[in-house]
């Protein structure tokens, strides 16, 4: 891999990371790439006391921001929204004068034991991911960042290790794609999930 266009700076947000066996595995998979910096917020803040100007300064570097994250009862980790009320200050991060995450990425990476057939509207949970996300695309579009379809890997229980290892690979391979700009953002939004256009490039076929 060449070295990357988009430094990508990943929020990992896990309470029970050391009990995760899917989350160990994404982390495992992108740890090494060049220009990829993993931030373990509950590692960094185990008691919520978040650096503020210390955060600022790596989204100020990075050019893709990824918030990878279980899913939590719909929503995220409670540190997570911490993080987000108290880094994405009015006029940093919106607001006037607030443009310092201007044409930014951004994305989730979550993790759901439920199946995706579970997240539809007329599924057990009542609601699709992007609908359950749709704080996280609004905090986006208000900071003027450019937010993308999620990566999700569900069915968490129900995974063997060689669909892990699949789904671990195909993150590896979003990131390498992502951090050379080898992407459209319109194309990339005709999909639901972000694997689904990685599984669709992996059939020789053009998003």
């Amino acid at each position: 891999m060449s070295d990357p266009v988009n430094p990508i700076l990943i929020l990992f947000i896990h309470p029970r990371f050391e009990q995760s066996r899917i989350n160990r595995a994404l982390v495992r998979a992108v740890a090494d790439l060049p220009g990829v910096t993993l931030h373990d917020l509950y590692e960094n803040y185990p008691d919520f006391n978040i650096q503020v100007e210390r955060e600022k300064a790596l989204l100020a570097s990075s050019q893709i921001v990824i918030w990878q994250h279980p899913l939590y009862m719909y929503g995220a980790p409670a540190l997570l929204k911490q993080w987000l009320d108290l880094v994405l200050e009015f006029g940093w991060a919106h607001g006037s004068g607030g443009d310092a995450l201007k044409d930014k990425i951004a994305l989730n990476v979550i993790t759901s034991g439920g199946a995706r057939e579970s997240y539809q509207n007329n599924g057990r949970n009542h609601f699709t991911i992007g609908e359950l996300l749709a704080p996280f695309h609004q905090t986006a579009s208000l900071c003027k960042m450019t937010y993308l379809p999620p990566f999700v890997v569900q069915g968490t229980y129900l995974l063997t290790d060689q669909q892990l290892d699949r789904h671990a690979a195909l993150y590896r391979n979003l990131l390498e794609r992502l951090s050379r700009g080898d992407f459209q953002v319109e194309a990339l939004r005709r999909f639901a999930f972000l694997n689904d256009w990685l599984e669709q490039g992996r059939e020789g076929q053009t998003p």
